[in-house]
């Protein structure tokens, strides 16, 4: 008896032989190396997270993940290539809160975040602190903040470029300081921090523990950090909400974002792996003595933590009346 085959049926059977290879390809995920863009530069607290979180995917997959830099342009360099790249789980992207501020600071930009990339695995926050130069004659931020107002539009400070952290970080504390101080973007946050040191530019946010060796040496002074909370790193040092700015708080935080498109098998993996990499306590230790604590998702609560953070930034971007020349 002849088997009759309708167009519909067809079109299933062909679409279930094309989908046969397709979940192989994802079981077999990854068959080769994979690489993180981080589109930071070198030695920063994102391209320090992607390199950790580098060597456990490589030690639980079995396959290299490899750290690729790709800094410049506000972190629009990396991402747009991420964003580029065949969404088959071989192109990961370490991304912060620069990419939520830039979703209103660079209307221009050659991708949409939450279009182009999809959430895979929340990493962790930290908080900064702020520091001067020893040449600037200052000792706490109410002093800082007195000279700042005292000597309008003189004082600079140092961040790793327009949209980052430490920008708005230093935008958000001039608005409510009240104050009128000068940002210089550089290209990362080593070459601001460079800057800082040298006493070329005399202000700068950074990260904790990459700061607190040349706070320690005497060639930086911390004023205060920027959580709600003191931080263990540094005890002694009071926030910058108790030192005058009541409700001050600023903040980086790391995640993974895959090309949209990414086969959601492959998404859910990373994420359970990397999730399981954040429960360990030999990972919670090494976080807390970088001034980082984990911050575990699943990949919806990551993705609806991206979207509010998007409306956040906007918040912070509109109240500071932040530009990006």
């Amino acid at each position: 008896m002849p088997i009759s085959i309708t167009r519909r049926g067809f079109g299933l059977l062909a679409a279930g032989g094309l989908a046969a290879p397709a979940l192989a390809q994802e079981a077999a995920w990854p068959s080769r190396a994979v690489r993180i863009i981080v589109p930071f530069g070198a030695g920063g607290s994102a391209d320090i997270a992607a390199r950790n979180v580098a060597e456990a995917l490589t030690q639980e997959f079995g396959q290299a993940f490899v750290v690729e830099n790709r800094p410049g342009a506000g972190a629009t360099i990396g991402t747009e290539a991420a964003a580029r790249s065949a969404p088959d789980g071989y192109t990961l992207l370490m991304m912060s809160n620069t990419h939520t501020a830039n979703e209103t600071l660079l209307p221009n930009r050659p991708y949409v975040l939450m279009r182009d990339l999809a959430a895979a695995a929340a990493v962790n926050v930290a908080h900064h602190v702020l520091v001067v130069h020893p040449s600037l004659g200052v000792s706490s931020t109410a002093e800082l903040i007195a000279k700042a107002k005292a000597e309008p539009g003189r004082i600079d400070y140092a961040s790793s470029g327009p949209g980052t952290p430490y920008h708005i970080a230093g935008e958000v504390f001039r608005a409510m300081a009240g104050i009128e101080v000068q940002h210089v973007p550089f290209r990362s946050s080593g070459e601001a921090r460079t800057a800082l040191i040298s006493g070329t530019v005399p202000v700068m946010f950074d990260a904790i523990p990459t700061m607190q060796p040349h706070v320690a040496a005497g060639r930086a002074r911390a004023l205060a950090t920027t959580g709600p909370q003191r931080v263990p790193l540094m005890p002694d040092l009071p926030t910058v909400a108790e030192s005058g700015l009541p409700g001050y708080e600023a903040s980086i935080w790391l995640g993974l974002m895959v090309p949209a498109q990414t086969p959601r098998p492959i998404v859910e993996r990373l994420n359970a792996v990397t999730n399981g990499w954040l429960a360990r306590a030999q990972t919670k230790a090494a976080m807390a003595s970088q001034g980082a604590q984990p911050m575990p998702m699943s990949v919806a609560e990551f993705d609806a933590f991206l979207r509010k953070d998007v409306e956040t930034q906007r918040d912070y971007v509109r109240m500071a009346r932040i530009t990006v020349e």
